[in-house]
């Protein structure tokens, strides 16, 4: 029996831990509560995760590095990685007693909390490093790469002994023996080899990110016909310098009632719905390393580097240089 639903009751009533607030580094979708948010956020996982695009990161990377890996909604308050053939069997063994559970729940509330903008590895009672990688679409948290159940050095019976008076200080009822044996079995990979993993996680969560924007912006169902098309016309011809008036020309409508059905079909004006078009693409083209900033920007059709800078900020909630800089992992090395 797993006792993590109960062991997460008691954090919550013992401790009276939160997970993300909305708030400048984890803001909740635009319009909606936090509870609304949520909600959002667990069926657009979903969405992701029946992607073909997950389905094939997750069992490459399963494959090359032997970890686990999840895509987490937020204010998810459930055990990580359970289920997954990579799953630590010290971790899931943990999770069979109220106590150690409560202890690993906490830490993925922590953890949940500092990854709101980039990556965050902690370390937990047992020494083991786990990892949450965000998964934004401009100031929007919609969920967590997440991986780990690692150990970073060797493990020796030296540290199993401080572990061990940690489970005894917990009180839990656990088979110390076979508690050893599967700690001693916990993947070990050097912490050089360990931030390259995460940032491979770091690289997906930015592709995630484009797929959860055109998964926001498309509502099938409730779209016109033309709407659709019109969409498809501003995506294809982005890089152009498109009015409202040339779409609407396109799909047969008055400008007016383009204006109007456009905004109540995909909740955002012409001006802002091309606008975010083009920052995702500019953000896919600085994947690639040499890709000058300025040149990505006329690239996604923006007119003047002023008028890029004010929109690339206002849509993805940072400079175009600290972006580059985070994806590519050159703000630790200056």
């Amino acid at each position: 029996m797993c006792y993590c639903a109960e062991a997460a009751l008691y954090v919550s009533l013992a401790h009276g831990w939160r997970l993300p607030r909305a708030g400048a580094a984890g803001r909740v979708i635009r319009g909606m509560s936090q509870t609304d948010s949520a909600k959002r956020s667990r069926a657009m996982v979903a969405q992701l995760k029946a992607s073909q695009i997950f389905r094939d990161y997750r069992q490459a990377f399963r494959d090359t590095t032997g970890l686990p890996i999840d895509l987490r909604p937020i204010e998810a308050f459930d055990r990580p990685h359970h289920g997954d053939p990579n799953e630590n069997k010290f971790c899931a063994m943990m999770a069979r007693a109220n106590s150690t559970c409560s202890a690993c729940l906490r830490m993925q509330q922590r953890i949940e909390r500092e990854a709101t903008v980039e990556a965050k590895t902690l370390k937990c009672f047992a020494g083991l490093c786990d990892s949450a990688v965000p998964v934004r679409v401009g100031e929007h948290l919609i969920a967590y790469l997440q991986t780990g159940q690692v150990l970073l050095q060797p493990p020796n019976k030296r540290e199993f002994a401080r572990v061990t008076r940690e489970l005894l200080r917990f009180g839990t009822d656990l088979d110390l023996k076979l508690a050893e044996e599967a700690w001693f079995q916990s993947r070990v990979v050097s912490r050089q080899q360990y931030e390259s993993i995460v940032r491979l996680l770091t690289i997906f969560a930015q592709h995630l990110s484009t797929l959860s924007n055109e998964l926001m912006v498309r509502e099938e169902k409730a779209e016109l016909p033309a709407i659709a098309r019109a969409r498809q016309f501003i995506n294809e011809r982005h890089a152009d310098d498109l009015a409202l008036e040339d779409v609407a020309r396109a799909v047969n409508m008055s400008a007016f009632y383009f204006c109007k059905m456009f905004k109540r079909t995909t909740g955002m004006t012409f001006t802002d719905y091309l606008a975010r078009v083009r920052v995702e693409k500019v953000k896919h083209l600085l994947l690639n390393p040499h890709k000058r900033i300025s040149e990505a920007a006329f690239e996604a059709g923006f007119q003047s580097l002023s008028q890029f800078n004010r929109v690339f900020r206002k849509v993805a909630g940072e400079s175009p240089t600290i972006y580059r800089d985070r994806v590519h992992g050159l703000a630790a090395a200056r």
